[in-house]
């Protein structure tokens, strides 16, 4: 049997049974009924699961070698057999579906879960499975059965959404039957048999779903993606830090989403083991995403890291951190973006009061500077580091990185001093303004020369490259106003999206109605949501004014509100025509909208009365 009839076959027998699964869930009234915690709206069949295993299972019995298991491999082995691999997978799922389909059926308690996972992943580490990220065998034993666990449980915790656990295990399967492609055929072949048994699955699984895979499906694909990650990077890897990231790389998505849940559970108070809708996924649509448009967002970060992944795996460990540390920082940012926003009520955040770790939660909370220092070093590194990278060539770099790394310090310590003299930590990233961004460009600037100043003191510049320092300059601009643009960018988007209350047209298109949309947008307590504006100027039609476009002039109001069914109108200036005013006027009495006008006054306080002032 040819490598690619192993998930042709995966993809047929999955297809062909998951409704049959589903018909007999149905029947049978195994179905997932809507919960307060859970995120489904209607009954949904359960056990998918079945025929996800059941076409893994069948191509890996023709194409594990149980024999190969035995004896076990010695410590000094590294991966394990190259044959052995679908073996071992075989008994693993074997083993956590079943476990996973006594949890659908009986719901056993998480310790008991937990004890059946670590009895599961420590027969891998004794057949000769590891990690080999370090030296220790105990160490390193102990590091390949938490990895284990904790990506089976992180894909089971990611089986929140429709089609979302089944697309990132497919993703991730694919990557993995790429990297093993060529170098260990029968790793590659198991990686495309759940790849096969996944895609046939997400036909009927992803949004809106008609079968859930419950534990008995999430567990095993967690389990075999574990295996094979620890099969890369036990087998070598390419070199040691392709090892450890490349695994990490290709799962960042669960390891994400796992690692911001029992962050902020355990912040808010509650036990990370319980359910809950405060997964990335979660917090997406709450920003505004669709849950197709969540699911696919993630799908998108799956395989923007899988490509990062297959980089890595291609270069030397000089070249490698030039993908490995944007896309740590991108993951880092989004973990503090979706952190912000609540979705717990506000007396479970009040549980925090009496906590031990409330004066670490106040440091992250009101003296975000240290943070953004922490961020500045590794930018400010990487864009040196990166420089160097640009600018010279793979034959010379192991030379120039010498001096890299020489030089480093002096910049560092260069950089900072003109960060901190110039003042770039007083502003507040949010509300970053035209003048910030000078300020930046002042600073990056006099960072640069002053370094160029230093380097030129200490080393006489020799073995220097001027390009160096401009490249530096250019990305250490750009990451600074980057990483605090995109703060600004992420608060705007998410107001934008989360605007609820009745929907108006702005009348008037200039620098009221700018002030006005911005009033609209920061004070969510009025209720109103814009959907754009009206002017007398027909030249302001089809153009935008703080990203909302101008549809049109008073003429056309009556088709706009055909099309739109906008409730109310906000007039934007104070109208000096009194007969334009009553056609408004007489406009809204006619189709039943609401009115108002918007207005800025500075009055005098009456220092004299000595009364408490009102709003």
């Amino acid at each position: 049997m040819g490598l690619i009839l192993y998930p042709v076959s995966a993809f047929a027998i999955c297809l062909s049974l998951t409704p049959l699964v589903r018909t007999f869930s149905v029947r049978r009234g195994w179905m997932a009924h809507p919960q307060k915690e859970r995120w489904h709206k209607a009954p949904t069949a359960l056990l998918g699961g079945i025929a996800i295993f059941i076409g893994i299972i069948v191509p890996l019995f023709f194409l594990s070698d149980m024999a190969s298991l035995w004896p076990p491999l010695t410590a000094v082995n590294r991966g394990g057999h190259p044959h052995a691999i679908a073996a071992i997978i075989s008994i693993g799922t074997l083993l956590l579906f079943a476990l996973g389909l006594v949890d659908d059926f009986i719901h056993i308690k998480p310790h008991t879960k937990l004890i059946g996972q670590i009895m599961v992943a420590s027969i891998v580490t004794f057949l000769g499975f590891r990690l080999h990220w370090v030296t220790s065998l105990t160490i390193d034993t102990t590091l390949t059965i938490l990895w284990i666990i904790g990506i089976t449980n992180a894909f089971n915790l990611l089986d929140n959404m429709d089609g979302l656990c089944a697309g990132i295990g497919l993703i991730a399967a694919s990557y993995l039957a790429l990297l093993f492609a060529g170098s260990q055929p029968e790793a590659a072949a198991a990686a495309m048999i759940l790849a096969g048994s996944l895609a046939a699955f997400l036909i009927y699984n992803f949004n809106p779903a008609s079968i859930f895979m419950g534990d008995c499906g999430s567990l095993l694909i967690g389990f075999t993606l574990a295996v094979l990650g620890l099969q890369y990077s036990g087998s070598g890897g390419g070199n040691r830090l392709s090892a450890v990231a490349v695994p990490i790389m290709v799962l960042m998505v669960p390891i994400f989403d796992t690692t911001l849940v029992t962050f902020i559970r355990i912040l808010s108070g509650r036990k990370a083991s319980v359910g809950g809708k405060d997964h990335t996924s979660h917090r997406l649509v709450l920003m505004g995403f669709s849950e197709r448009r969540a699911v696919l967002f993630l799908y998108g970060t799956a395989a923007i890291s899988g490509l990062a992944a297959l980089f890595v795996s291609k270069t030397d460990t000089l070249t490698s951190p030039v993908v490995i540390i944007p896309l740590a920082l991108s993951v880092l940012l989004m973990g503090v973006y979706l952190a912000q926003l609540r979705v717990y009520p506000e007396k479970e955040f009040s549980r925090l009061r009496d906590r031990t770790f409330t004066p670490l939660l106040i440091e992250l909370t009101y003296k975000r500077q240290m943070l953004q220092v922490l961020l500045d070093f590794f930018l400010v590194a990487f864009a040196y580091y990166l420089s160097y990278r640009l600018r010279f060539d793979s034959g010379r770099f192991p030379y120039y990185f010498k001096i890299f790394l020489q030089s480093l310090p002096a910049v560092i310590v260069c950089k900072f001093l003109a960060f901190f003299s110039i003042g770039i930590y007083r502003g507040i990233w949010r509300y970053i303004s035209t003048n910030d961004v000078l300020v930046y460009l002042k600073a990056t600037t006099v960072a640069s020369i002053f370094s160029i100043a230093v380097i030129t003191f200490i080393f006489r510049f020799k073995d220097f490259s001027k390009g160096v320092f401009a490249v530096d300059w250019i990305l250490t601009t750009g990451l600074l106003l980057g990483t605090r643009g995109s703060f600004r960018l992420f608060m705007d988007s998410f107001t934008r999206k989360t605007l609820s209350g009745d929907t108006v047209l702005i009348y008037g298109a200039g620098r009221g109605g700018e002030i006005l949309m911005r009033e609209l947008l920061n004070n969510q307590q009025l209720k109103l949501k814009p959907l754009g504006f009206v002017d007398d100027d027909p030249l302001k039609a089809g153009k935008k004014l703080q990203g909302y476009p101008v549809l049109g002039t008073f003429a056309d109001l009556s088709a706009l509100q055909q099309k739109l069914g906008f409730g109310g109108l906000l007039i934007s200036y104070h109208h000096s025509d009194p007969g334009k005013f009553n056609a408004v006027i007489d406009f809204c009495r006619k189709n039943g909208l609401f009115l108002k006008r918007f207005s800025v006054r500075i009055d005098d306080v009456d220092l004299e009365a000595r009364k408490p002032l009102s709003c």
